[in-house]
């Protein structure tokens, strides 16, 4: 049974499934043939409540049988990665043997495939001895990580989805080497030329230097100091393309604290806006005072 609700909290099987019975037979008039967009402890006036809904329309996020969210819940690794799977279909970088390749995730494990998935895509990695930890609550800063390293914030280009169609289980014969995913600088200051003579038609160079991983993260966030080093690139990336939200204070990041679902909710939402799969909140949409915002978009 716990399986059964962590598979529909994720929104990946029993929305899934009534949306593909639904295509080839007659439900029962009591099916559900529609994602549940509004839930009983999510208000209107609750801060996420846009992030969810939005998701929830989508069949990326879905409730639990009891017609509750459960925002305020911490999100755990597995979980993640079953909304990561939902969420987004990258062309793998690394490949992975049939069977489990994790030593704490079993076979027939309610996310093994989504956790294989994120773990295959770049979104997730596992530790040096070959555990995935899947019931270790995510932190924030995790979660935004995940998301920078997987879609190659860093690159300056977000990737958009490829397919709508869920990604396959492609297997190579090897065991992989577990070791965690380099990180990924911000591209270095350009280095400014000084003026030379020149003809008068020469259009006089105008690029200012690029600022640097913890100079961003510094100048939005009170506790960047906080943030750990291995993750201040992907936190930087992920703060220029407008990712971050915030609540209550978008100057707070609080990046070790545990992620719960509304605030990864907030997150998945502002990753699909800057894919452009998602229009941005509205300018009168209170929760969009909560999204970090560079320059002012």
């Amino acid at each position: 049974m716990a399986s059964l609700l962590q598979l529909f909290s994720a929104g990946v099987a029993l929305p899934t499934l009534c949306l593909v019975v639904s295509a080839v037979a007659t439900l029962p008039s009591k099916a559900q043939t529609s994602p549940q967009t509004t839930f009983k402890d999510v208000q209107p006036n609750y801060w996420a409540q846009p992030f969810i809904q939005r998701l929830a329309q989508r069949n990326i996020l879905a409730g639990y049988p009891d017609g509750t969210f459960r925002p305020e819940q911490a999100v755990q690794r597995d979980e993640l990665a079953a909304i990561i799977r939902q969420t987004f279909n990258e062309p793998p970088v690394r490949q992975i043997e049939s069977g489990s390749v994790f030593n704490d995730v079993s076979e027939g494990y309610w996310a093994e495939d989504p956790i294989e998935s994120a773990y295959q895509q770049g979104f997730m990695s596992a530790t040096s001895n070959g555990n995935f930890r899947p019931n270790q609550a995510v932190t924030k800063v995790e979660a935004i990580t995940a998301l920078s390293k997987g879609l190659d914030l860093a690159s300056g280009t977000p990737v958009a989805q490829k397919a709508t169609t869920q990604p396959s289980r492609r297997r190579t014969a090897r065991r992989p080497v577990f070791v965690p995913i380099a990180i990924t600088s911000l591209m270095q200051p350009f280095l400014i030329a000084q003026a030379q003579a020149a003809p008068a038609t020469m259009t006089p160079q105008t690029t200012q230097p690029k600022a640097s991983a913890t100079t961003i993260v510094k100048n939005y966030y009170t506790d960047a100091n906080s943030i750990p080093q291995n993750a201040v690139a992907d936190v930087a990336a992920a703060t220029k393309q407008n990712i971050v939200v915030n609540y209550p204070n978008p100057k707070v990041l609080n990046p070790t604290k545990p992620a719960s679902r509304a605030q990864v909710a907030a997150l998945i939402h502002q990753t699909l806006v800057t894919q452009g799969r998602i229009e941005p909140l509205p300018n009168n949409s209170p929760a969009k005072q909560y999204v970090v915002r560079v320059n002012g978009k």
